[in-house]
């Protein structure tokens, strides 16, 4: 693996870390102040024009308290990951990660919340670091 791939499979691999421990202030770092993170309606909703905007462009308030609101309410039943593809620009300033997860949440009456699925993860180097830019949400294909 190049340089730059290994550094994605670190910010991959703190991303989940930090949904395992439910670690908020870990999953802060991997966002650039620009992202932004639309929703398909269903893991079969392919097409963009069915998603949605949850949450709005990055604020660490914001997205923090729902989080919190996550954590409060369901239970981690298990977090898979794997990283299925990760493509570098030929500039080395820009890189995704296609990867599958099977995250599983149940609150206290044991409802499910099931993120199954395919996702792409868009980052861009920014001075040494890599930022989250866009992430898609979770599709099954």
């Amino acid at each position: 693996m190049t340089k730059e791939e290994l550094e994605i499979v670190e910010i991959v691999n703190r991303e989940t870390e930090a949904w395992n421990t439910q670690n908020i202030d870990k999953l802060i770092t991997i966002f650039h102040p620009d992202m932004v993170w639309p929703w398909p309606k269903t893991s079969q909703s392919h097409d963009p024009l069915e998603w949605e905007f949850v949450l709005g462009r990055f604020n660490k308030d914001r997205w923090s308290k729902n989080w919190q609101e996550l954590f409060a309410n369901y239970r981690l039943v298990h977090n898979n990951r794997e990283i299925r593809k990760i493509l570098i620009t030929n500039e080395r300033d820009g890189a995704l990660a296609v990867v599958d997860i099977d995250t599983l949440w149940a609150d206290k009456e044991n409802n499910k919340n099931h993120w199954k699925g395919r996702v792409c993860k868009v980052y861009a180097k920014i001075d040494d670091q890599w930022k989250m830019t866009m992430h898609t949400g979770v599709l099954e294909y």
